[in-house]
């Protein structure tokens, strides 16, 4: 049995792990490198491999550096199922959809304006290519065993990431001999709104385990309500200017929104003119919000009461909300450029990389009196880095456009459990696995997350590395 690693090794993107087992090939994610000045050369030749020869894939989650290469997976050849949630897989059509319309509009744009060479070539896949892949889904419920293939047996269990997500359990047969692999997928915090807590695993022979932030630990949520309160407030009624929140479509848009709305409705949150008005600029943030109420099932109670109001009535205020509109079309989305002060807008991508959110970091980074409020990872190399980083300027449509807005960052909304939040995950495990591999984190994170498992008296732990293929 052999493991490589084929991406989310030494880095944060592109999780992608090739399975071997007798005569099954199977791959756990197949996501897309986002980021570094080398992640589309990485897509282009991330699968230089026979894709007609993979049987079958077991996704852990939608978010696009997950399962953002399946529809060149199978444009390559690959004929298989596709296993997840049913909630992941819902949320797949719509990011894979998403992913494609993006991928060709820059294709477009540095083609017509000869711009960013590395998007000159053919976008990774078509939308047609995108809906076709959708055909291969085979949705299965938490805690349900399943054998995608003869020797094989399988399980998803509750990741608390985003909705859908899942930590799998894999038991492998092989000449009489069974071994069971655990691959963590991504793993949310406990005690959050919104989702259930992750569930622990207890028993493993070989562990994959994420560390996007194994080096440290996120404020406290008391915390979190402090620093938005104080942020909005400040832009909103000090500055009178606008805010500009970058967030993923699945997951950080409805986050926020529920923390606006508890804020305004506990009156934390105000604008010295009476009215303050959000604006959801993301198509698929709003489909992401419907497609998490359709699974209510897997939601905190006490969230449903605010999403409720939110779905399907744009632009109502209902038991203290504040006015909530979500954006469709291009031309809603660029009348938001034409509002001075009182805007809270969010939109779509979380790392500033596509989407809508360029166009609005393009009008209002400039202006001193609004605020870009990040709530979530910036992966190096991407535009949201760099601004979190101080860069003075960020290139945006081929032009060179100054920060002068206020910067500021939210560590308490990420969806990614901290240090202290993967620690107690793995200490359900009633005796360590025999082999450990730590991926899906930037070097030092990585190492502080396996220094620290040793640390628990694990031994056989180590940083995977990028390309690597071992046996267990």
């Amino acid at each position: 049995m052999n493991i490589t690693f084929l991406g989310a090794a030494g880095e944060v993107t592109g999780s992608c792990y090739l399975i071997e087992c007798g005569k099954a090939r199977f791959l756990i994610d197949c996501g897309m490198f986002q980021g570094d000045k080398d992640a589309w050369d990485k897509n282009v030749h991330a699968l230089d491999f026979d894709a007609s020869q993979i049987d079958f894939v077991l996704l852990t989650h939608a978010h696009i550096d997950h399962c953002g290469l399946l529809s060149r997976l199978c444009a390559r050849g690959f004929r298989g199922p596709i296993y997840a949630t049913p909630a992941t897989a819902d949320l797949m059509g719509v990011m894979l959809l998403d992913s494609a319309h993006v991928q060709l509009k820059d294709a477009e744009r540095a083609q017509r304006h000869r711009r960013e060479p590395a998007f000159e070539a053919e976008p990774l896949y078509s939308v047609v290519q995108a809906e076709q892949t959708l055909r291969h889904n085979r949705p299965v419920a938490y805690d349900v065993v399943f054998e995608p293939h003869a020797g094989i047996r399988a399980c998803f269990r509750d990741a608390g990431h985003i909705i859908g997500s899942a930590s799998i359990e894999i038991w492998l047969s092989e000449d009489g001999v069974e071994k069971k692999l655990v691959v963590s997928g991504d793993i949310g915090e406990r005690n959050r709104p919104i989702l259930r807590d992750p569930q622990r695993i207890e028993e493993a022979d070989v562990l994959l385990v994420e560390s996007t932030y194994g080096s440290r630990d996120h404020r406290s949520f008391d915390d979190t309500y402090r620093e938005v309160t104080e942020v909005i407030n400040r832009t909103l009624n000090e500055k009178r200017g606008s805010i500009v929140i970058p967030a993923f479509a699945v997951g950080r848009v409805q986050e926020v929104l529920y923390v606006l709305c508890k804020l305004a409705r506990d009156g934390k949150i105000r604008a010295s003119n009476g009215g303050m008005n959000i604006f959801v600029d993301s198509p698929m943030g709003a489909r992401a919000t419907e497609l998490m109420l359709k699974h209510h099932a897997v939601l905190d109670e006490d969230v449903l009461d605010i999403f409720n109001v939110l779905a399907g009535r744009k632009g109502r205020r209902q038991h203290g909300n504040p006015e909530i509109r979500f954006t469709e079309t291009p031309e809603e989305s660029m009348a938001l450029n034409r509002i001075d002060s009182g805007a809270i807008i969010i939109s779509a991508s979380g790392m500033c990389e596509a989407g809508r959110i360029r166009h609005h970091l393009r009008h209002r980074l400039a202006k001193s009196q609004n605020t870009v409020l990040f709530t979530g990872y910036q992966a190096i190399g991407t535009t949201g880095r760099r601004i979190v980083d101080g860069a003075k300027y960020v290139r945006l449509f081929g032009e060179d456009v100054a920060v002068r807005a206020e910067v500021a960052t939210i560590g308490g909304l990420s969806a990614h459990a901290g240090q202290s939040g993967l620690l107690w995950w793995l200490q359900g495990f009633r005796k360590p696995p025999a082999q450990t591999f730590v991926v899906h984190g930037e070097p030092e994170s990585a190492g502080a997350l396996a220094g620290k498992i040793g640390e628990m008296g694990w031994s056989g732990v180590r940083v995977a590395g990028a390309g690597e293929r071992v046996g267990f």
